[in-house]
């Protein structure tokens, strides 16, 4: 029977970890074993992470003093794994009775063996099934999300999420949102987990490009499904989500596009982008949107030395 670890990265997520610890309580566990789950806090400030000794989990709690980003975190979490799959869960999400087994039981099948990764349909507060599974983006796509081109002509610049399709059926995709992230824990080993250096944003998706890459598979299954709040703990902080949001995107950029794309790119971002978001924020007179993307781009300049040296390893011409 395979074993599953959970690994929940905290960053001051309040009542929403405990919920999301509730609900892993609640479910059916037929055919696998639940063997840890890893709640890494991100030096949360909220309380979030304390007092769970009531819940009747496998329950392991690791506080880092500071935020370490999530990918980093993430990989702390499942550092000591010797499950069969790991289960990267945002605590913004709410798990229903069969959310865990039945996609172990797919991944389980003889036919899947070459399935790497897993996700499930994930639905709001309306019960509205989101929009999760994405495309390996292209330096096209880039840019017509960074001049809005994607909002304006969504059917001439299809974007990087699949919003076109209603998410109805199960389906082998690109990539599923890191939300709700089912791994082969002898995948996870084998990429050497996230790169740390995507802070938080895009970690998901390079790490699906890369295990792509060398053969695996990734899979949506529309016939279960968990609660996603969406936007999270980022929601409190607007201009930083922006920022690293950018940082992660040109990093991604410099990792697997070509070194004039990349930095056609880059260059994109830093001096055209700005003004199309502002323009944008004018014509919905909307100070706070001109505000954070103000906020946003002043500290992406700030960290761009840095930044251009971590990428540096990644660049091919």
């Amino acid at each position: 029977m395979p074993d599953l670890d959970i690994i929940i990265v905290n960053w001051n997520a309040g009542q929403q970890l405990r919920d999301c610890l509730e609900s892993i309580e609640t479910t059916t566990r037929d055919g696998f074993g639940l063997k840890r789950v890893v709640v890494v806090d991100n030096g949360s400030m909220d309380g979030s992470a304390e007092c769970f000794d009531d819940l009747d989990l496998p329950l392991i709690v690791i506080r880092n003093t500071e935020n370490r980003g999530f990918a980093a975190a993430c990989n702390q979490g499942a550092a000591d794994s010797r499950s069969d799959y790991l289960l990267f869960l945002n605590p913004d999400t709410r798990l229903f009775p069969e959310s865990m087994g039945r996609p172990i039981r797919f991944m389980q099948l003889p036919e899947n063996r070459d399935v790497g990764i897993c996700g499930i349909q994930l639905t709001d507060d309306d019960h509205t099934i989101a929009r999760t599974c994405a495309r390996f983006p292209t330096s096209s796509m880039f840019f017509a999300k960074m001049l809005g081109l994607d909002r304006l002509f969504p059917h001439l610049f299809p974007g990087h999420f699949m919003t076109e399709w209603d998410h109805g059926d199960t389906r082998e995709v690109d990539h599923v949102m890191g939300a709700f992230f089912l791994v082969r824990r002898s995948v996870f080993e084998k990429l050497d987990g996230f790169d740390k250096r995507f802070f938080v944003y895009f970690e998901d998706l390079d790490f699906s490009f890369r295990a792509r890459q060398v053969g695996w598979r990734s899979y949506y299954l529309a016939c279960v499904q968990a609660y996603h709040k969406g936007g999270g703990t980022s929601e409190q902080i607007k201009a930083t989500r922006l920022f690293y949001s950018l940082r992660s995107r040109i990093l991604y950029g410099y990792k697997h596009l070509a070194y004039w794309p990349a930095t056609v790119l880059m260059l994109g971002t830093l001096l055209i982008e700005p003004f199309a978001r502002l323009a944008f924020a004018a014509l919905n007179r909307s100070r706070e949107h001109a505000q954070e993307t103000l906020n946003g781009y002043a500290m992406l300049w700030r960290a761009m030395p840095a930044l251009f040296r971590s990428t540096t390893g990644d660049r091919r011409q």
